[in-house]
């Protein structure tokens, strides 16, 4: 297998993938990219929020259509980056697979902690996070639907990485240097 200079970052909500992503790449001193972000942008421009757009996109594929376009397109023709994406590993199959664990609690709890940048995102964050971890469940469930459907893929299905970390066990910094150290031995 020909691997790449390319690590792709997936995750449960909350579980720290632009934290993680964004310190991969510092250290390494790659360029970064998120897909979230570029979901959540194409979403704002069609008037919809996370939750909506994650429900239209189960019906109608446009979103992900063009979110996955720009994933195949930084396959084909970059390098030296990390990507913070449900399905980059499944575009990139010679990239470094990172899937990011926490359990949905633990997530709520983080997430609602971090709200105010969501809602300025235009997400909305209940206060509560037993409500959300419900929620978090819906979204988790669409997006798996979403996904077999579009690819036969589970970007939740642990088997599709080269390393698995459960978020809630370390540090941030403990976690990036789990992943550097684990990319640079992949790569040797």
């Amino acid at each position: 297998m020909h691997k790449t200079s390319i690590i792709t970052i997936a995750g449960k909500p909350g579980s720290g993938k632009s934290s993680t992503s964004k310190g991969v790449a510092a250290k390494l001193q790659y360029r970064h990219f998120s897909s979230g972000d570029l979901f959540r942008s194409i979403a704002a421009e069609r008037g919809l929020d996370v939750k909506s757009a994650n429900q239209q996109a189960e019906k109608e594929s446009s979103i992900d259509d063009l979110v996955d376009q720009r994933l195949q397109e930084i396959g084909r023709t970059d390098s030296d980056i990390v990507i913070d994406s449900r399905t980059a590993w499944h575009w990139m199959p010679n990239s470094f697979k990172v899937y990011l664990d926490l359990d949905l609690t633990v997530a709520a709890k983080r997430i609602i902690m971090a709200s105010d940048e969501r809602q300025s995102a235009n997400e909305y964050i209940p206060e509560d996070h037993e409500e959300y971890v419900e929620e978090l469940q819906q979204r988790l469930d669409s997006e798996t639907r979403r996904y077999e459907s579009l690819y036969g893929i589970n970007p939740y299905n642990t088997d599709n990485y080269d390393l698995v970390i459960d978020t809630a066990k370390y540090p941030i910094d403990e976690v990036v240097n789990r992943i550097v150290n684990a990319y640079k031995t992949w790569l040797a």
